[in-house]
């Protein structure tokens, strides 16, 4: 059998969509007869001539999250011979959750001229399907394997930990507050932040870990508790809770906002916690700080889940059914 070529074009490589949803797959794709390929989007005219060109090549396109200009979306459709469009946040609105005339415009323009549309989760399938009745929701998923690290936790502390990056930072600023209140009632309390940048506390220990591929899993495996604190707005709706799913993985009981995707993830005080004001996150904190056992049970069923319902071997399943 002839195997069939399918390129990914992207934002970059160091996005974590292009990981997440295109190069994680790549092992799957050539043991299922694909060659797989990733392209940088570039705004140069003639890296977007030459893109057509691999566009011609290939047996299907899959353009994740990248939105182009008019002209240009009519060239790619007419090079590719079967495109899809990928994405996994809100890009029809602003990043604060206000309606944007233009992305909504320009995101209608791609879905409208894809072959097929996979969504990352149903928020996000709902508005595609405005536009294109094939839609299908592939939600993001992990490798729960990279996440079977059996570090060493602190006994004598309790660590919380965020991870992220400067673009979600406002989220943990503003949950600070309550942690350092907490800090001064059980001072066992951590919290460790995996991220790009530092977060300044007075009374609370702050340990900061720089982000790294090859250390993610057993800096999150070392903690206790994860911790996703999110607004709930039309931007948000649309994240994947990639953050949820990596700390269920790791085995860490997870308190989340109760936002978007969050409700789908998360079963209420199964497989982690969801929480919607300010009482509610504290009430859930000081529960699992306090009792190990509930801890543990937390994190063991939310190990299962995550490794059940959202492992990339399964999702890939469903992708190479809809290829």
């Amino acid at each position: 059998m002839t195997a069939k070529k399918i390129v990914f074009i992207s934002k970059g490589l160091h996005s974590a969509s292009t990981r997440y949803r295109a190069l994680d797959y790549f092992p799957y794709l050539r043991e299922a007869g694909w060659i797989p390929e990733h392209v940088s989007a570039s705004s140069n005219p003639l890296a977007r001539l030459a893109l057509l060109g691999r566009a011609a090549q290939a047996d299907a396109v899959v353009v994740l999250r990248k939105v182009f200009p008019s002209f240009y979306v009519k060239l790619l459709r007419n090079a590719a011979n079967y495109l899809i469009f990928d994405f996994d946040d809100a890009i029809f609105v602003r990043s604060n959750g206000s309606p944007s005339h233009r992305r909504a415009r320009r995101f209608a323009r791609i879905v409208q001229a894809c072959d097929q549309v996979w969504a990352g989760n149903s928020y996000l399938a709902a508005e595609a399907q405005r536009y294109n009745d094939q839609v299908t929701v592939l939600p993001t998923s992990i490798v729960p394997e990279k996440y079977d690290v059996r570090p060493t936790r602190p006994v004598d502390t309790v660590d919380l930990v965020w991870i992220g990056s400067r673009s979600t930072r406002r989220y943990l600023v503003k949950l600070t507050p309550l942690l350092e209140d907490l800090a001064q009632e059980l001072p066992q309390l951590r919290l460790k932040i995996i991220a790009d940048f530092d977060l300044p506390a007075s009374k609370l220990t702050v340990l900061s870990v720089p982000w790294r591929e090859q250390t993610e899993a057993l800096e999150l495996a070392s903690a206790h508790i994860g911790i996703a604190p999110m607004a709930d707005n039309s931007w948000t709706r649309g994240k994947c809770g990639l953050k949820v799913l990596q700390y269920m993985a790791a085995g860490l009981a997870t308190v989340a906002s109760m936002a978007g995707v969050h409700r789908d993830i998360v079963e209420q005080g199964v497989s982690g916690f969801l929480a919607a004001s300010t009482d509610e996150w504290r009430e859930a904190l000081r529960r699992l700080i306090v009792d190990a056992p509930l801890r543990e049970r937390i994190g063991a069923r939310g190990k299962r889940e995550a490794t059940e319902r959202f492992s990339l071997a399964a999702t890939f399943a469903r992708m190479q059914s809809l290829l």
